[in-house]
């Protein structure tokens, strides 16, 4: 569904507790039917490097995003393994200073709910971030769906933009229409 709605890249989520947990042998399949077609991103929650390194190299992931509580450290000896970035929650200023202790060139923006890690459907302060994404090559996540997607791009010309939720007709459910509708809006903008 992704490669058919003209998509740049899929995450294939390996959080333990997400509802959108995908299981190692069925990413392996997504990633060889996709390979040189999509960037294969993998999603992790507060695991090991050797987790998130074995993880990669065992189903052919070609980035990963850290979308825990890692340290700038533990991106750093992901990153001499794997391309990695790092993936933080906004709500102030202070999460947007948070950034520059993070290396690389790339950075996932989500917004902030207490008690979610990401995948929550809310959006937060776009313009918290304007300074960031002059600086750094942004990804914004963070309820993005079909219908303000166009308007995110317009506004902050970003490297990226991410979703989950906003394509989902349940929670781990995706719909391709919903799919297709994102990424043309996204593409407009």
């Amino acid at each position: 569904m992704v490669e058919q709605a003209g998509a740049d890249a899929v995450g294939l989520n390996f959080a333990a507790e997400s509802l959108r947990r995908i299981e190692v042998a069925a990413a392996r399949e997504i990633a060889a039917a996709l390979y040189d077609k999509l960037e294969i991103v993998g999603v992790f929650v507060n695991a090991s490097r050797d987790e998130v390194v074995g993880v990669a190299s065992e189903v052919g992931l070609d980035t990963v995003q850290l979308h825990g509580a890692e340290s700038p450290e533990l991106l750093e000896e992901i990153s001499q393994r794997v391309p990695a970035y790092k993936a933080l929650r906004i709500g102030s200023a202070e999460d947007v200073a948070q950034a520059a202790s993070y290396g690389g060139d790339r950075i996932l923006v989500d917004a902030k709910v207490p008690g979610a890690m990401g995948g929550t459907g809310h959006t937060f302060d776009w313009t918290l971030i304007e300074r960031l994404n002059e600086e750094r090559k942004i990804i914004v996540a963070g309820g993005l769906h079909p219908e303000n997607v166009e308007d995110c791009v317009r506004k902050l010309l970003p490297y990226g933009v991410d979703t989950a939720s906003g394509v989902e007709l349940s929670p781990g459910k995706k719909s391709a229409e919903k799919i297709t509708a994102f990424v043309q809006a996204a593409r407009r903008g």
